[in-house]
This record gives C-alpha cells, sequence and structure tokens, in this order.
C-alpha cells in the first residue's frame, strides 16, 4: 500500500473525490484511463521518488557501505523500485512532467550499479529496459550501460540485459535495415571487444557471435571482428573465438549418401537428367532378365550419381555454405599471425589443436601458401599422437593446388613412413592410406610410380579397413594418372592418357564455355548425311555379292553385341579378366597411336585413290557394258576369304580417314561462320547437350567423378572418415553392452519344465490322450504288454552279470 510514504502520512487520494486508500498498480491503470485527473498524485509519487533517489547519492557520495545505512534497509529499497517501475509505466502519458526521468534513471544505474542492491538494481533496469521498448529512450544510448550491466555478479541481472540486448537490435532489424543505426552500434561493440577488460570483452563477444548466428549482422564487419578477436591479449578470448569459428566446421551428414535421400527429397530438388531413350529401352527390353537388371540397375545408379552432382553444384553455386572466415579482409595476414601466436604461446594442446585447425581450414578456403606450416605438423606426425585423425585432417585441408609439392613432400613421407608399414597396427595403416588418398586429390603431383605401386599391394590384406583404403586409391589413380598404375589395377578408365596438370597450370578460357557440344551438335546432320552416302559407295563398290553382304551383316552384328556386352560389364572380378582387359587395352592404345601416326599419310593419299577409284569405277561402268558386269560377277564369285577381309579393312581406313578430314573442314567452316553472338535458345541447348554428356559419361563411368579445385576448397574433411571401417577395441562394459542389447528381444532362458508348470489355459493333446476312454482290446493289450515286462525286469533282477563265463572259454 502506498499510505505509508516516508516523510509523509498522508494517503494517495483522487482529486475532486473521496479520499480513499489506493495500491500503485490499481493508481497506475486510472492514471492510464484519465492522465490529467491524476496530475496531483504523479507529482507526489515523482518528488517521493527524488527524494529516495537524493539519498543514494549523498551515500555514495559518502562512501558508505551497503551492509549499515540507507540502503540496507529493505522497506526503502522496495519503495524505490516500485515508484521507478509506476513512473516507467506512466511515462508515455505524462511526457512533459517527466521528460527528465528516463536520463535521470538511466544515469543513476549507470553511476551506482555496483553499490544498488540486487533486487532494487533488477527493478531498475526492468524500468529502463521498458522505456527502450516504448522508444522513449534509444537503444543507443544505452547500449554501453546494458553491456556493463552483464559484467556484474549477478546471473539474473546478467540474462535478462543480454536478451534485451539481442532482442532489441533483432526487433530493430526485422523489417529493414537501418546500416546508419547498425553501424553505430557495433562500434561500441567493436570498441569493447577491443579494451584489455575480459569481462567487458567476453561480453560483447558473446552478443556479436548471437547476432552473427541469428543472420541479424551477418556481415562481412562483424565477421571480420569476430575472427580478429583471435588476438586478443586474454586467452579466453581467444579459445571463444575459435570454438565460434569450428562450430561452423562440423560436418553435417545430410548431404553425403544420396542413397538415402527419399523420393519427395528428389522431387523437390527436380535436377535436370537426361538419358538417352535407346539406352532405357535396351535397359527394359533387350537381352535376358539377368542382362536387364543388371542394365536397370547401372540405369538408376547413373540417374543418383548425377542428381546428387547436380545438386551439389546448385548448393555450391547458391553458396549454402558459409563461415566467417570466408569474409576475412586479410586472409593471409590473418594466417600468418596466427600461426606466429601459435608457435610461440603455451597454451595446453587442446588450444593449440584448436588454433591448428582454424590456420588449416583458413589456408584451404583461401587457398593461401604458408610454407612454414607443414614442416610444423611433420613434428606431430605420429601414430600414438593424441587427436591424431584430427592433425591429419587439418593437413589435408591445408593442402591444395596452388601450394608448391616441394613443401608438402616432407609431410607427405612422413606420413607414409609413419603409418603405411608392415609392422605398423592395420588402424594406423588404415588411416595413413586415406590421408594419402585425400592428399593427392587436391596435390596427384606428390605420388610416384614406385610408391603407388607399393601402396596398393595392402588392397590383399585381410584387414577390411586396409583393403578397402588400397581399393580407394587405385579409384583415384585410374580417373588422375593410370600411367601410374601396373597393367592389371588400371581396369578400364575413361582417358588412358590421363595426367594431372604440373604446378601452376591453369585452363584460361576463350570461348564460351561447352559451346564445342553446340558445333557438334550442328554437325550431326550433315555427317550423318554424308555416312550414309559413304556406306552406299562402299556397298556398290563391294558389287552386290549376297554373300559378302552376309558375311559383312554378321560381322557388324558382333560388333553391336561386344558393345552391349561392354555396357553391361559392371567391373573388374579377378585379376586375370583384369589382366586379360588391360592387355586388350594396351593393344587398342598401340593402334591407336600406329593410326595416329599414320594419319597425314592417308589424309595425302587416300582422297587421291579414292577420287580416282571412282573415276575410274565410272569410266569401266560406261566402256564395259552388260558384259563387263558377268566378268566382275564371275571374278566376285571366285574371291577368297581373305581377299574380302583386307579389302574390307581398307575400307574402313579410308572411310575413318575420310570422317577426320570431314570434321577438320567443318570445324573450319563452323568458326569462320559464327558471328559471336549466341541468344537464349542457344544456351538452352548447350544445357541439353551438357546434360546429355554427363549421362553418357555416368552410364560408362565406373569410379568417381573428380571434384574441381573450388569444390575441394569448400569440402571440409570428416576426421571420422578417416577411419573408415576401423574397427575400435571396446571395453568389458561396452561389449557387454552389446551383449544385453542383443538380448532385448529375447524371452529369459527357463527350463522346459518350469514352463509347462506355469503353463496356463486347458491340457496339452498328450494330457488329453491319457484321459481318452479306451476300448476292451486296447486294455487287455496293455495290460498284457505292462504284465511282460514286468516279467522281463523280475527275471533280470537276480543276476548282477549277463556276459559270458570266463571258464567257459
Amino acid at each position: 500500500m502506498v499510505s505509508m510514504v516516508s516523510g509523509s502520512g498522508e494517503p494517495l487520494s483522487a482529486s475532486g473525490r473521496s479520499s480513499e486508500k489506493l495500491s500503485l498498480p490499481s493508481l497506475q491503470s486510472k492514471m492510464k484511463t484519465d492522465p490529467e485527473g491524476y496530475e496531483t498524485e504523479l507529482h507526489l509519487i515523482r518528488n517521493q521518488f527524488y527524494s529516495a533517489l537524493e539519498l543514494f547519492q549523498q551515500q555514495a557520495a559518502l562512501n558508505f557501505s551497503s551492509i549499515s545505512g540507507v540502503g540496507a534497509d529493505p522497506t526503502v529499497a522496495k519503495d524505490l523500485s516500485d515508484r521507478a517501475m509506476f513512473l516507467a509505466h506512466v511515462t508515455p502519458f505524462y511526457p512533459k512532467q517527466l521528460a527528465e526521468f528516463p536520463s535521470d534513471l538511466a544515469a543513476f544505474l549507470k553511476s551506482s550499479a555496483r553499490t544498488l542492491p540486487s533486487g532494487l538494481r533488477f527493478h531498475a533496469t526492468q524500468a529502463v529496459i521498458l522505456l527502450v521498448n516504448r522508444k522513449i529512450i534509444d537503444i543507443k544510448d544505452t547500449l554501453s550501460l546494458f553491456m556493463e550491466l552483464q559484467t556484474l555478479d549477478d546471473r539474473n541481472l546478467r540474462k535478462l540485459a543480454f536478451s534485451h540486448v539481442v532482442h532489441s537490435i533483432r526487433r530493430m532489424n526485422k523489417n529493414h535495415k537501418n546500416e546508419a543505426k547498425n553501424r553505430s552500434l557495433q562500434n561500441i561493440l567493436f570498441g569493447l571487444l577491443q579494451q584489455d577488460d575480459e569481462a567487458k570483452a567476453k561480453r560483447s563477444l558473446i552478443t556479436l557471435c548471437e547476432l552473427h548466428r541469428r543472420k541479424v549482422w551477418f556481415d562481412e564487419r562483424t565477421a571480420n571482428a569476430i575472427c580478429m578477436a583471435c588476438f586478443h591479449s586474454s586467452s579466453r578470448i581467444m579459445i571463444a573465438v575459435l570454438s565460434f569459428l569450428l562450430d561452423y566446421e562440423k560436418i553435417e551428414n545430410d548431404d553425403e549418401d544420396s542413397d538415402d535421400l527419399s523420393s519427395e527429397d528428389e522431387m523437390t530438388q527436380n535436377p535436370h537428367v537426361v538419358i538417352s531413350k535407346e539406352t532405357v529401352y535396351k535397359a527394359h527390353h533387350k537381352g535376358t532378365a539377368a542382362s536387364k537388371k543388371k542394365k536397370k540397375a547401372k540405369l538408376q545408379r547413373a540417374i543418383r550419381s548425377m542428381k546428387r552432382q547436380q545438386r551439389l553444384s546448385s548448393e555450391s553455386s547458391n553458396c549454402s555454405y558459409y563461415s566467417p572466415l570466408y569474409h576475412l579482409k586479410d586472409a593471409q595476414g590473418f594466417v600468418e599471425k596466427l600461426f606466429s601466436r601459435l608457435q610461440t604461446c603455451n597454451e595446453r594442446f587442446e588450444v593449440k589443436m584448436m588454433m591448428l585447425k582454424v590456420i588449416a581450414r583458413t589456408v584451404g578456403l583461401h587457398r593461401l601458401i604458408l610454407l612454414n606450416f607443414y614442416p610444423f605438423l611433420q613434428r606431430y606426425v605420429q601414430p600414438h599422437q593424441k587427436d591424431i585423425t584430427n592433425l591429419l585432417a587439418a593437413a589435408v585441408q591445408a593442402c591444395h593446388d596452388m601450394v608448391p609439392p616441394d613443401a608438402v613432400e616432407p609431410l607427405f613421407k612422413q606420413i607414409v613412413n609413419q603409418f603405411v608399414h608392415d609392422r605398423s597396427r592395420p588402424e594406423a595403416i588404415a588411416v595413413g592410406l586415406n590421408v594419402i588418398r585425400e592428399i593427392c586429390l587436391r596435390m596427384p603431383l606428390l605420388m610416384t610410380e614406385d610408391l603407388l605401386q607399393d601402396l596398393v599391394l595392402y588392397k590383399k590384406s585381410h584387414e577390411k579397413a586396409v583393403s578397402a583404403a588400397a581399393r580407394s586409391l587405385i579409384t583415384l589413380f585410374r580417373e588422375v594418372c593410370p600411367s601410374l598404375l601396373v597393367k592389371k589395377d588400371r581396369g578400364r578408365p575413361m582417358d588412358p592418357k590421363a595426367k594431372p596438370k604440373s604446378y601452376g597450370e591453369v585452363n584460361v578460357l576463350s570461348n564460351v564455355p561447352d559451346i564445342e557440344l553446340l558445333e557438334q551438335d550442328d554437325d550431326i546432320g550433315g555427317s550423318e548425311d554424308d555416312e550414309s552416302g559413304d556406306e552406299a559407295v562402299s556397298i556398290s563398290s563391294d558389287d552386290g555379292n549376297e554373300d559378302n553382304d552376309d558375311e559383312e551383316s554378321q560381322y557388324t552384328a558382333n560388333d553391336g553385341s561386344e558393345d552391349e556386352d561392354v555396357l553391361d560389364e559392371e567391373g573388374d572380378e579377378n585379376d586375370s579378366v583384369d589382366e586379360y582387359e588391360s592387355d586388350i587395352d594396351d593393344a587398342n592404345e598401340d593402334d591407336s597411336d600406329d593410326e595416329d601416326k599414320g594419319d597425314t599419310e592417308e589424309l595425302e593419299t587416300e582422297e587421291d585413290d579414292y577420287t580416282e577409284e571412282v573415276s575410274g569405277s565410272s569410266k569401266a561402268g560406261d566402256s564395259a557394258g552388260d558384259g563387263g558386269n558377268e566378268d566382275q560377277k564371275t571374278k566376285a564369285s571366285k574371291r577368297k576369304l581373305s581377299d574380302f577381309e583386307g579389302q574390307l579393312i581398307a575400307a574402313d581406313t579410308s572411310l575413318r580417314a575420310l570422317k577426320r578430314l570431314a570434321e577438320a573442314k567443318t570445324s573450319h567452316a563452323s568458326s569462320d561462320s559464327v558471328d559471336g553472338i549466341l541468344s537464349d535458345e542457344h544456351f538452352q541447348r548447350i544445357k541439353k547437350l551438357k546434360a546429355k554428356k554427363e549421362a553418357k559419361t555416368a552410364l560408362a563411368q565406373q569410379g568417381f567423378k573428380i571434384p574441381s579445385s573450388d569444390q575441394l576448397s569448400f569440402k571440409r574433411v570428416d576426421p571420422s572418415k578417416l577411419e573408415a571401417h576401423v574397427r575400435l577395441r571396446l571395453s568389458k562394459e561396452e561389449r557387454l553392452a552389446l551383449v544385453k542389447a542383443g538380448r532385448e528381444d529375447r524371452g529369459q532362458y527357463q527350463a522346459r519344465t518350469a514352463i509347462k508348470q506355469k503353463k496356463t489355459g486347458g491340457l496339452s493333446n498328450r494330457q488329453k490322450d491319457h484321459k481318452k476312454y479306451m476300448p476292451l482290446a486296447a486294455k487287455k493289450a496293455k495290460a498284457q504288454r505292462s504284465r511282460q515286462e514286468k516279467n522281463k525286469k523280475k527275471s533280470r533282477s537276480g543276476k548282477q552279470f549277463r556276459g559270458k563265463k570266463a571258464w567257459k572259454q
């Protein structure tokens, strides 16, 4: 109640009405409905507030402690807090009378917040928050006050002030962002973050991180300010910043397994997949049931892989990945400064690992060159090192194609020598092979032929983790550089002559990407007509022999069946098949080399020969007449099979030479005819042709698609995947937990007799048989059998030994 007020015993009465005692909440509601009628009560409560305020200020000036004096009186502190809340509620209705109250309350709280009782301080803070929410006080004027309140040793007050700052800034940026106001607030927090006072710097850092995480202040300024806090003099601030940066590097497994995606998710992604109708028809209608099943499975795998690749490319184009490290203005300076602090600091090992991870991630993300970092990592590359998988994952992330291979080679050799040898444990060998694969994926120039062939031999290991890691290394180099592998390990690569780029080599585009697909598509119509004409000429030159036509059709049919068999094959099944296929591939490569050497001679000679043959045949046809045709038929009937095969090969080579010549001419003509202006229709056609090409490669490709250097820089290496298929040793408690988990579905073990005794319900069939009424003949037979058995027992009971007597022998 308000009747007992310090200094006066008069009750609060409404003006012009009978005197009645009113509580502050009821008076507050009446003053909101009728502000003009309660001005006297307002002046009374305002004077009481300022008198109590003067008492507290005098106590602070005379350096009184809060244990004795006015501050120790709980009633005075409660009256002051109640009047402060009352005036904060009615301030919007009396803007003129209470114009100075908000600033006075904020100044009082700022000057004597540490000496006030906790209850009074909390209510005064609530009153200031109320005034800020009603836009009577600007948050810019009170932000430093609320940040200072968070440093006090009062948990409830700290939580209240922090939530108010975050929610008020979020509310301010909800509809539209006021850059000028945000910049002024950021300057206040940035200044607090750079101070040597650890408490203020920590609270400002927490506020900035929360606003950045909620995407309120999601700009480069905030990201740079958070990253630069790594160099604060306090180690606690540095650890907090490192943990915040590493939280963005947590691996999300949602986008790793494409097979786990549901059909609804695939429909929402809606990737642009193009598969030829011929391939779909063959998968459903050609071949036996087993071959059609294999074709369908292969088709589904190709579609899934294409959808996954297109989904990942769309995610990378949409910049779904985000890290504050990506917005560093001077990434090279940041990495060098943090690395120098890492070399000189005396922090515990966990803090050093955090610093090392941030450095490695920044180097990989921005593709920086920090040559001293790799020898520093080399010190810790030991199988018995603590958190060795995290260390190796950081080493992998710090490798990219812009780093000289000579700088990483000692670290690479250290990993090979320490992890991959015969006396090492299988877990260490598997981790070492996986790390080597990831490093070679980014820097394939580090691998040599002898080293690769030694590492590949681990594919015969009985440990699943080791053999899987070795086979993944084989799969990588089948795509990157098949020439480093032995013949039987090469399989059937897409490009047998593929080699990694040399250091510093860059592909510079001089034209629109994939425009050659458009040119090839434009030339398909003309080339098909030319091919049909060439076939007609070759058929007429073979004199139309029916037997030869049958043999040629059989030859082409065999070729077609071989192509289908090639498409049906899923991979290498054993070493003998690998050797056989690799020998065939080598022979084909030698043939292709010989053909390339003889292309120039064929282009020069066979064109003239072809024109002479056509002209000679036309002249002979005009002069010879019908008699000549009869002679040609008789000669064709006497032609041998070897002569026919030789002519067939010659015709095939001449056709290939003519095709190459036609392609060269069309390429020159297309380059001259294109005016350099492409419309939207051209780009749509390029997109469709590219999708068709990707579909063909996905159907023919047995390995995996190598990501680009940009995709690898964004890719985060999961340390747990370096230990794939590794079975860790379980403790006794973990083994017992696994055993008990396997017994959950089973009931408790009991003997049969116990189960029978606990049985409820009717009798069993055997018990029912015992109670059946037996006929008389059956009763007599049973009695006779029982009598005979009793007699046998009696006759045996008196004789202990039924064997042959020894003295009778």
